[in-house]
């Protein structure tokens, strides 16, 4: 099933939300950094903070693959 065409409005909202995640992946990924330094950070903590910046990840990669679909697709 192949998608319809993304209309102008519908690119502004992908575009406005990979903003928010890219911003929250980059806080978390200082946030992650400054709490490996410190031997004694709780590395539960420390795991679930990857985790959340691994699902953003996936999630702004999707969102990108929308907005430029494969020209082999």
């Amino acid at each position: 099933m192949t998608e319809l065409p993304l209309t102008e409005e519908e690119k502004a909202q992908i575009r406005s939300r990979l903003h928010v995640l890219e911003i929250e992946h980059h806080d978390l990924d200082d946030v992650i950094n400054r709490l490996a330094e410190n031997p004694t950070q709780d590395r539960l903590q420390l795991q679930r903070l990857k985790k959340r910046k691994l699902v953003l990840k996936d999630q702004i990669q999707k969102l990108r693959a929308r907005l430029i679909p494969d020209m082999l697709a």
